[in-house]
């Protein structure tokens, strides 16, 4: 491994041969003995630490270290002096201009071996860290590209129904999911889905869902089929893992349509009715987690009937506990509010997401959020 790199500056000749026979055996190091010398071993070799003597001619050690960083940003700096003038002032001097340490001449060896190496030392594991962070931006950043690229586009339409989606994430990396498929002649399939937890592994798990639901088109994207293969994808993760899930199936009715649903363990979905009226889908059965004994992992499924004017909206827990400044949830009663507020149909997810604006005050979303919403096209 290539030794560290050290400038050692002084005005004083025994001074300069004293440091580099203490520290070249086991550094590179450059002498100097003003700061012209100084800067133009910087700009040739950036050094990775500076032995700088405060009381030089010119300009002083606070002032080189200035110049040298601004030719040589990364290096650090050991200050040292032989002055025994307001020493505490030099002292904090040092500190608040961010120098590694400061010194008084005359030294002792190991004193001046250990500083060097425990600074050294320092900047190693500074820069394994940046490189370890950089690492994970970059994973991170792979895996919500990933995510994303699951998701469908935000509006469709699908054998005679309308559905939107709107999807917005949090600074970290969640697990909302969503999608929807044609489930047959006349049929309509939709999923949304919430794993727990948050970062890459929670982002790759929506993958497992994803593949899930769509091999449900075996079972013509039956809710209750939809829900066992999840289950079924999951029975092999660690127990900690878990995701609740609404998947719905719309098939056309004659004038009305048939609507099917499995709620496990997700947030109520809402029901709208052209009358005003509104219907919770509350869960019809427990999360889907592979520390649920088998025996628990069973799912109703449940029938209903939307007509003309009635739709679905389903949500993740991003928007119902999406915070205020006071910390207050938004809440199923404002999310039930602002999908029935006035308004064109296909703007009411982006009417709900502007009441969750309004109800943040600008406060940043601490959960990915999520909003789908589905009826029948007027006819």
């Amino acid at each position: 491994m290539k030794a560290a790199r050290l400038l050692v500056v002084d005005d004083e000749p025994g001074m300069l041969r004293a440091v580099e026979r203490i520290l070249s055996p086991h550094y590179d190091v450059q002498c100097a003995a003003d700061a012209a010398q100084a800067l133009a071993a910087a700009v040739a070799q950036p050094p990775d630490l500076g032995i700088l003597d405060i009381r030089m001619p010119e300009i002083d050690g606070f002032e080189l270290m200035a110049r040298l960083r601004a030719v040589s940003p990364e290096t650090d700096f050991i200050l040292m002096t032989g002055s025994a003038t307001e020493p505490d002032r030099k002292l904090v001097r040092a500190i608040r201009e961010e120098a590694f340490y400061f010194i008084q001449k005359p030294f002792d060896r190991e004193v001046l071996e250990t500083l060097v190496a425990r600074c050294l030392e320092l900047r190693r594991l500074a820069r394994e860290n940046r490189s370890h962070v950089a690492r994970l931006e970059h994973e991170l950043a792979s895996a919500r590209t990933f995510q994303q690229r699951l998701l469908p586009a935000p509006e469709a339409r699908i054998e005679g129904f309308e559905i939107d989606f709107r999807y917005v994430p949090c600074s970290a990396l969640g697990g909302d999911f969503c999608d929807y498929a044609r489930a047959g002649d006349g049929r309509a399939a939709v999923l949304i889905a919430d794993v727990s937890g948050h970062g890459v592994s929670a982002a790759m798990l929506t993958g497992i869902v994803k593949s899930a639901f769509h091999a449900a088109v075996a079972d013509a994207y039956e809710p209750r089929a939809v829900v066992r293969r999840v289950s079924e994808a999951l029975a092999s993760f660690s127990a900690e893992r878990f995701v609740t899930l609404i998947a719905l199936r719309l098939a056309a009715d004659g004038g009305a349509t048939r609507f099917e649903f499995v709620n496990a363990g997700h947030p109520p979905g809402l029901l709208w009715r052209r009358s005003g009226g509104v219907d919770h889908l509350a869960p019809t059965g427990p999360i889907v987690s592979p520390a649920l004994p088998r025996e628990f992992c069973r799912w109703e499924q449940r029938v209903d009937s939307l007509h003309s004017g009635d739709g679905v909206l389903l949500y993740t827990d991003g928007a119902s506990e999406a915070l205020s400044e006071s910390d207050a949830f938004f809440g199923e009663d404002r999310i039930a509010a602002a999908a029935l507020a006035p308004g064109p149909d296909d703007a009411r997810l982006d009417r709900i997401l502007a009441a969750i604006r309004t109800h943040g005050a600008g406060r940043p979303l601490e959960d990915d959020l999520t909003l789908v919403c589905a009826r029948a096209q007027a006819r």
